[in-house]
């Protein structure tokens, strides 16, 4: 979909283009890799399901190309990483996460990004009047600084998207060590990933996400 078009179906929201100025404080675009192996297999071998999304944190054929191993010893300075994605009908905010090491996202797909600063949590709380919104074209390759705020993308047409997603090895996977929301750290979900919901999101909350949004769950009108 053109950005123009999306802007239209989105009147009451300011949606940027992933180049803008403003994506600055969130991450920068990654060109000096070649990621076209990855996403011809997402778009010959990956379906988008026909609700909700679906999300492998580590793919075997993704990480058999060689682009991995040159992300490992450049990018992300020898250390291991996994290379899964999420495809998916997501159109809400739903919730906000974070990680430790940065993330690399390769849309498959036009779609967008919700995206927040962890430097704006307060009290375990976030306010949505802060989030800023990002169409990305398809082939769009991004890495977001591990301070961002994010979580799924979400779809611009009716059929949904496609997101290879980059991350240090391990994370997203289940906890091992202590069951989640301990009172240590009421945001710590999954290995390696720090959530909070929104407060509609009840699957979220039910599998121990802390509520911890304030204002709208907002959403994006796609075609």
């Amino acid at each position: 979909m053109n950005p123009d078009e999306l802007k239209k179906l989105n009147p009451h929201i300011s949606i940027k283009i992933i180049g803008d100025e403003a994506f600055a404080s969130y991450g920068k675009l990654i060109t000096e890799y070649d990621f076209s192996d990855l996403i011809s297999f997402m778009e010959r071998n990956t379906e988008i399901p026909a609700e909700g999304n679906f999300y492998i944190a580590s793919v075997p054929e993704l990480e058999e190309m060689p682009v991995k191993r040159e992300l490992e010893n450049e990018f992300y300075g020898e250390m291991p990483i996994q290379i899964g994605y999420c495809n998916g009908q997501n159109s809400t905010l739903n919730g906000l996460e974070y990680h430790k090491g940065s993330e690399v996202d390769i849309a498959v797909t036009d779609l967008v990004l919700m995206l927040g600063k962890l430097q704006q949590v307060r009290d375990k709380e976030y306010d949505v009047k802060d989030i800023e919104i990002f169409y990305v074209p398809k082939g769009t390759a991004l890495q977001l600084y591990e301070t961002t705020l994010h979580f799924s993308p979400c779809k611009v047409v009716g059929s949904g998207f496609k997101c290879v997603v980059v991350l240090p090895k391990g994370t997203n996977t289940e906890l091992k060590t202590f069951e989640v929301a301990t009172p240590k750290d009421v945001l710590l979900f999954a290995k390696n990933k720090w959530l909070i919901a929104h407060p509609q999101r009840i699957p979220l909350i039910q599998r121990g996400a802390y509520p911890g949004i304030k204002g709208e769950n907002i959403e994006i009108k796609c075609i």
